[in-house]
């Protein structure tokens, strides 16, 4: 049986309990082709998923994954379910399998650090990312440990988390009618709740506590129920920053959108912006990033791990499978 081979890149910090993030792990000599790399995901599964829970996320660097289809079966390899994308904000388009391309808006844009649809009651469990074309400037996919923020916050600014522990938040978004790629947040609300029946996306917000409103433009105006921003995991006994309310205040901005307004306590009043502005600020300093290599597949625990995005210069092409 073939071994799993650990590695250590640059850009990697360490954890408590000297774990390193994000685990970098390369092939050994005995793989040779996707045949081969796959049955060491199926030799290996729970190894890799008992080490994914202590690091929060695994980097494979040098695996012979050469194009999407070769991504579709190592993602499908680990055996879970892939989760529709119903409530996401992402403009996406399905690739081949449960390869979906990630945000397609404008590459001058970068997205702000948030777990991976955050703003709706069902959200993915494990996500994968795939490096088909790396960029030549920018765009890699920062990530941070979601413990260490919700501690470090707690810490510095416990006033801010007493208040999220006890009013909770909301979302508020508004969908266009039909996807608009000129913004982070602009898939309309047919691609939203995979329908193009009304009377079907109202049913969808009704199964997610969501209030919903359709303007007289055609857009779909979404408030979602009220939603904890820190969650307890239950499997590590650890606290995480499970939200996106930095990325709602500083990326859900367009025409339609004001994001002063898109995350709120859960009673409806405003989130100081100073206590969003520290949250990025640590976040951009406790996060890895390190530069994409063509092949690259990392593979992030949604509970533990918040990702964002660069701005890039084109062409870049970075995929995504997201699992319940």
């Amino acid at each position: 049986m073939t071994k799993i081979i650990e590695t250590e890149i640059p850009e990697q910090i360490v954890l408590e309990g000297n774990i390193r993030f994000p685990l970098v792990i390369n092939p050994s000599n005995e793989i040779h082709n996707l045949d081969d790399t796959l049955k060491f995901i199926a030799d290996h599964r729970d190894e890799l998923l008992k080490r994914l829970l202590q690091h929060g996320a695994v980097l494979f660097r040098h695996f012979p994954i050469d194009n999407p289809s070769d991504f579709n079966q190592f993602a499908l390899e680990f055996g879970w379910k892939d989760l529709p994308y119903i409530g996401g904000a992402a403009p996406r388009s399905r690739v081949v399998g449960v390869v979906f391309t990630t945000n397609e808006s404008p590459p001058s844009k970068p997205i702000p650090f948030h777990h991976e649809m955050a703003q709706v009651p069902k959200f993915p469990s494990h996500l994968f990312f795939y490096c088909d074309i790396p960029s030549s400037r920018g765009g890699a996919t920062p990530i941070c440990y979601s413990p260490l923020i919700y501690e470090t916050i707690r810490q510095e600014r416990p006033e801010f988390v007493a208040k999220l522990e006890e009013k909770c938040i909301r979302y508020t978004r508004i969908l266009p009618d039909g996807d608009d790629n000129s913004s982070a947040i602009g898939r309309g609300w047919q691609s939203t709740y995979l329908t193009e029946d009304p009377k079907r996306a109202e049913e969808l917000c009704k199964e997610q506590g969501t209030d919903y409103e359709w303007l007289e433009n055609g857009c779909l105006k979404t408030v979602t129920k009220v939603l904890p921003a820190i969650r307890l995991d239950e499997r590590t006994g650890k606290h995480s920053w499970f939200n996106s309310i930095v990325a709602a205040y500083k990326g859900w901005r367009d025409s339609r959108n004001d994001p002063k307004k898109a995350v709120t306590y859960g009673d409806g009043t405003e989130i100081e912006e100073e206590y969003i502005e520290f949250c990025e600020t640590l976040m951009q300093k406790l996060c890895v990033s390190f530069k994409w290599e063509k092949g690259d597949v990392l593979l992030i625990d949604n509970k533990q791990v918040l990702h964002s995005r660069e701005a890039f210069e084109p062409p870049r092409k970075i995929l995504a499978a997201l699992f319940q």
